[in-house]
């Protein structure tokens, strides 16, 4: 079980999320209080809500806010690594002389 979320993992975020969420729908219940705040966490912070998931059972305290803090990291990199890709093309408008 342990190899099928490494894959997952390394499949991606959102899918590990969609699938993880399949798999244990009574875990996700308890962690969140209404569907939408799950949906809105794997469109846009997807490492955060796994993340959270993981240390969610025992509650949140202590060491489990720098777990958050990374998948807020891994978030953040995620999207901005796009801005600094653009830079890199000639042929993108904001580049043009």
């Amino acid at each position: 079980m342990c190899c099928f979320f490494a894959v997952l993992f390394t499949a991606g975020p959102r899918l590990a999320g969609i699938i993880w969420w399949l798999f244990q729908p009574v875990r996700w219940d308890q962690a969140f209080d209404s569907v939408i705040w799950p949906i809105l966490g794997l469109i846009f912070l997807p490492w955060t809500t796994l993340f959270y998931m993981i240390v969610f059972p025992g509650g949140v305290i202590g060491i489990d806010w720098l777990w958050i803090v990374l998948g807020v990291v891994a978030d953040v990199a995620s999207h901005a690594g796009g801005a600094t890709r653009r830079r890199d093309l000639s042929y993108y408008p904001g580049n043009l002389p």
